[in-house]
């Protein structure tokens, strides 16, 4: 499981893109146990972003005793997730260059809702 692209994914289901550290490790507990699939997704995800570092790169905050996603953690997720027409070839695009603004499906709000 590729812990990064994880964080994102829980954050971005959050409503605020916000969440407490227990909602994240609880989260995060759920999604390491559920199976191969889930590891394998992130992998193929992060794959799109070698160099992916959500704190360095401004993808994720910290603040008030949680994390808080971003704008730009968001335009990143949306990019990792995007299914080109297109061959990729060589390196994929730098988080930089991502320039996506649509909000990403939300991952675990459906477990939130049921609580």
């Amino acid at each position: 499981m590729n812990f990064q692209v994880t964080v994102l994914k829980i954050l971005v289901s959050y409503h605020d893109g916000f969440a407490v550290m227990a909602d994240l490790k609880r989260d995060m507990a759920f999604l390491a146990t559920s199976g191969r699939d889930w590891a394998e997704r992130t992998k193929r995800l992060a794959a799109r972003v070698p160099d992916l570092n959500i704190f360095s790169q401004g993808l994720v905050e910290r603040l008030n005793g949680g994390w808080r996603i971003t704008e730009k953690g968001r335009t990143v997720l949306d990019f990792m997730e995007a299914r080109s027409s297109e061959p990729r070839t060589g390196r994929e695009a730098p988080v930089e260059q991502v320039s996506s603004a649509e909000s990403a499906p939300r991952l675990c709000a459906s477990a939130r809702a049921s609580r």
